[in-house]
C-alpha cells in the first residue's frame, strides 16, 4: 500500500514538473514573440526614415521626389541682394532654394532661376504661405506661383500653425493633384502640433522645417518626425541673429574644425547632415555660400558628434 502511495506521489510530482516546464516554456516563448514584435515595430519605424545619399547629396522624399540636402536660406535677403545671392548659390552648385511669402523675395528668386540657364528640373524651390493667408489659401498659392513664375513649386509649406491651417493644407493638396505643387510640408510644427494635425489631412508632409542648431538640438523631436517618414530640415543652423558669432567661436566646435582643417560653419552643417537634418544656411556673401557647400569631403567621428551634442542648451533663438 505504501509502495503504491509513493508511486502515485512520484507520478504527481513528475506530471507537476512537466506542467510547470510547459507553462514556463510557453510564457518564455510568448515573451520572446512580444519582444520580436517590438523589434519588428522598431525596424519598421527605422525603415521609414528617409536616408541621405551623400554621393548624390540628396534624399528621396515620401512624395517620390528627390531633394538636395544642402541649400540656401533667403530670409532677410531682398531685391538685388537676393537675386545676386541666389545667382551665386546656383553657380556654386546649390540646387535647393528656400523662400517664403513673408520674405518678400519670391520674384527675385524666380528671376534668378530663370536667368541661370539651369534646367528647371535640376532646381528645388521651397516656399511657404503665412497664417494670415490661411483663410484664402488658393489666393496665396496662386500668388506664389505667379511671383516665382517657374512653372511649378517643388514644395510648399505652412509657415506656422494657425487658424485654418488644415483648410490651407487641404487646398495645397488640390494643387498637388493638379501638378502645380509637387510636395507638401510644415514649418515650426513640433510633436504635439503634429499629433493633432496629421490625422486631419490626406497627404503626409514630406518635410518639417524647424529651428535646429547646437544650442537648440530638438533631440526628442527629430527622431519622432523622421520615424514618420518625414524629412527634417533646420533653419538657423548657425544660431540666428545675434548668436552666430558665439556659436561659430565655440571652443568645442573650433577644435573639431581645426582637426579637419575646415571652418566652424562647415562642422555645424556636417553635424546636421549626419543627424539626418537638411541644411539651408543663409548668406549673401559668395565666399560663404560656396564654403557652405563644401561639407562632403570630411565626416565627424562619433566622439565629435557627441561633443557637439553635449552643447545643447534647449535655447531657442526665435519665438516660433
Amino acid at each position: 500500500m505504501k509502495k503504491k502511495i509513493i508511486i502515485i506521489m512520484l507520478i504527481v510530482i513528475v506530471v507537476g514538473i512537466g506542467i510547470f516546464i510547459a507553462i514556463n516554456y510557453k510564457n518564455k516563448k510568448e515573451g520572446k514573440n512580444d519582444m520580436d514584435d517590438k523589434i519588428i515595430e522598431k525596424l519598421q519605424a527605422e525603415d521609414n526614415v528617409r536616408k541621405f545619399d551623400f554621393e548624390s547629396k540628396s534624399v528621396k522624399l515620401n512624395s517620390g521626389y528627390v531633394m538636395p540636402i544642402n541649400g540656401l536660406g533667403t530670409y532677410s535677403l531682398k531685391g538685388d541682394t537676393c537675386y545676386d545671392a541666389v545667382t551665386s548659390a546656383l553657380k556654386s552648385g546649390v540646387r535647393l532654394i528656400d523662400t517664403a511669402y513673408m520674405y518678400g523675395n519670391e520674384e527675385e528668386i524666380g528671376k534668378a532661376i530663370r536667368d541661370s540657364g539651369i534646367s528647371r528640373d535640376e532646381i528645388f524651390v521651397i516656399t511657404k504661405i503665412y497664417p494670415s493667408q490661411f483663410d484664402k489659401p488658393e489666393e496665396a498659392i496662386d500668388m506664389a506661383l505667379e511671383k516665382l513664375d517657374i512653372d511649378y513649386i517643388d514644395m510648399m509649406l505652412l509657415h506656422h500653425p494657425g487658424t485654418n491651417d488644415v483648410k490651407a493644407y487641404k487646398a495645397m493638396e488640390k494643387y498637388v493633384a493638379s501638378g502645380k505643387i509637387h510636395s507638401l510640408g510644415l514649418s515650426n510644427w513640433y510633436v504635439e502640433e503634429l499629433e493633432d494635425f496629421l490625422p486631419q489631412v490626406n497627404i503626409v508632409p514630406a518635410l518639417v522645417q524647424n529651428e535646429i542648431h547646437p544650442y537648440y538640438q530638438e533631440n526628442d523631436v527629430i527622431p519622432y518626425i523622421q520615424n514618420l517618414g518625414i524629412v527634417v530640415q533646420g533653419w538657423y543652423p548657425f544660431g540666428g541673429r545675434g548668436h552666430t558669432s558665439e556659436l561659430l567661436n565655440n571652443e568645442t566646435i573650433m577644435a573639431i574644425a581645426e582637426n579637419h582643417n575646415v571652418t566652424s560653419a562647415q562642422v555645424i552643417l556636417r553635424w546636421n547632415l549626419q543627424k539626418g537634418v537638411v541644411v539651408i544656411p543663409g548668406s549673401s556673401n559668395p565666399d560663404h555660400i560656396k564654403e557652405n557647400t563644401e561639407i562632403y569631403h570630411f565626416s565627424l567621428t562619433e566622439d565629435e558628434m557627441e561633443k557637439i551634442n553635449s552643447l545643447d542648451r534647449n535655447e531657442k533663438h526665435d519665438w516660433y
